[in-house]
């Protein structure tokens, strides 16, 4: 199948500046912008902009308004610090099995534009940045949550499920919910109590399987040759698919909760499963033709899927 690298909420771009044709490029050899942009991509800076679609419209429901925009950007800039840390120390952990795929060879750490031990340091310092921030200028509980995202990522997805199992995306999948949480407990006077936050957890939770899923299919090649145990390479894309479409039911069951535990008025109710539908069918065809197409029609639709889902959220809140 062997596809080449397409962009994407879950791929990190390309571009990331050339080295030397029979050498590993010096750190600042090419200037610091260059340098600058290669520690800027070992963070994925992509993925932390999906992550933080759901950290505001979270804000903003538990505030039922707007939480105050001081508390949304200091919520926003440490939790960027805290994603790029869990994404920074993840870099440097699989920069082995990167340079064995096409669509991760030419990241940063792949091509020894930045070393080893710069990256981990780098991802250590920003976590441990974003906690203090966090803590000292949002409050502690939404520090703890936070850095709680960074050891769930790398200790329990990368270095304990990665290698190990093709179940890995959906345990490790709750590091990716934690800014949902993080941003809910960031408003004053919110509580964790509430149903409203675990359930808009459960819809990111049962979102990211089917969505990291889809795009294996396309990338299967490359996972094989790197040894990663992807459901579309252990189980082959049968089996792929139907649990794309099982996932994408589960998916559909935690909105419906959602609907009836937060009492969701006329703008989430019709919007969420209008969008749902979408994604049913799309899972529907997929299951039918099992084809890289299908497959990435599907992943770019979870993509938009998420933030219109939120945001509906978030407008329902405040109507």
């Amino acid at each position: 199948m062997s596809e080449r690298i397409a962009s994407g909420a879950s791929v990190v771009p390309d571009d990331v500046g050339s080295v030397r044709e029979h050498g590993v490029a010096e750190p600042g050899a090419d200037g610091w912008l260059a340098t600058t942009k290669r520690y800027v991509l070992v963070t994925k800076p992509r993925i932390i902009e999906l992550l933080l679609v759901t950290t505001v419209p979270a804000m903003v429901i538990a505030d039922s308004g707007w939480p105050g925009t001081w508390l949304v950007l200091a919520t926003l800039l440490g939790g960027a610090m805290s994603a790029g840390s869990a994404n920074a120390i993840n870099n440097h952990l699989d920069r082995d099995v990167d340079r064995l795929m096409q669509r991760t060879a030419r990241r940063p750490t792949a091509r020894d534009e930045v070393s080893g031990g710069a990256t981990l340091g780098f991802g250590i310092v920003l976590g441990v940045a974003g906690f203090l921030w966090l803590a000292l200028l949002v409050n502690l509980t939404a520090a703890l949550l936070a850095t709680s995202a960074i050891l769930i990522y790398v200790f329990v997805y990368t270095l304990g499920l990665k290698r190990r199992t093709d179940q890995a995306v959906v345990v490790g999948g709750v590091a990716g919910c934690m800014p949902v949480l993080t941003g809910w407990a960031a408003v004053p006077g919110a509580s964790l109590a509430d149903a409203r936050p675990w359930l808009l957890f459960a819809i990111m939770l049962w979102w990211q399987p089917p969505h990291f899923w889809a795009l294996a299919m396309k990338y299967r090649d490359d996972y094989a040759a790197a040894g990663l145990p992807m459901l579309p390479v252990t189980r082959g894309l049968d089996e792929a698919t139907r649990q794309i479409l099982l996932s994408s039911y589960l998916l559909l069951a935690v909105v419906l909760l959602y609907i009836a535990g937060a009492r969701t008025g006329w703008v989430f109710t019709p919007v969420a499963l209008v969008l749902t539908a979408g994604w049913l069918w799309l899972a529907h065809r997929l299951r039918a033709e099992r084809t890289v197409e299908r497959a990435m029609r599907l992943f770019h639709y979870s993509t938009s899927y998420l933030a219109l889902v939120f945001i509906a959220a978030a407008v329902d809140a405040v109507l």
